[in-house]
């Protein structure tokens, strides 16, 4: 690989990179996780939680993608391989219920947690590592995150 020369110590890329490589990996749990419940969704609400499963897996598989992108931008590899994202990622695949009462606060806790991690790495990759254009970058995804678990919880009442 080219030596990349962007105003960040090696070190503060190699460790935003491997923060980056976590993060993609919650990233596909819950893209993969979206997508069966998409495919299993039942109840009277079918159709309409179908879609609105569709159109937030659509917006993780291109998070996912911009993800792996800002890895390579910093001069690192993005990690690919299933069996290595889940071991990287902190979110778990349980058991894929059906009925939306159970799969909306599911997702939800997912996204939360995502969010959660997104602010204390923001300030982290700005403060500590000196990479403002990361954490810029994961402020975005953290504005996505929120929406999607906004549109989730009002399913809730």
């Amino acid at each position: 690989m080219a030596k990349v020369n962007i105003g960040i110590t090696e070190k503060n890329r190699q460790s935003v990179a491997k923060i980056l490589n976590q993060i993609l990996a919650d990233e596909h749990v819950l893209y993969n996780k979206t997508r069966s419940y998409h495919w299993n969704v039942e109840g009277p609400s079918f159709m309409e939680l179908h879609k609105l499963y569709e159109a937030q897996y659509t917006e993780l598989a291109e998070v996912i993608d911009e993800i792996a992108e800002r890895i390579r931008t910093i001069g690192y590899y993005a990690e690919g391989r299933l069996s290595e994202l889940l071991k990287l990622a902190s979110l778990k695949e349980p058991a894929v219920p059906t009925g939306f009462k159970e799969q909306i606060p599911n997702l939800d806790a997912d996204h939360e947690k995502i969010i959660i991690n997104l602010r204390k790495q923001i300030d982290e990759f700005d403060e500590k590592y000196k990479d403002v254009g990361s954490s810029d970058f994961l402020t975005g995804l953290l504005k996505q995150h929120e929406k999607m678990a906004w549109m989730l919880r009002s399913y809730l009442g």
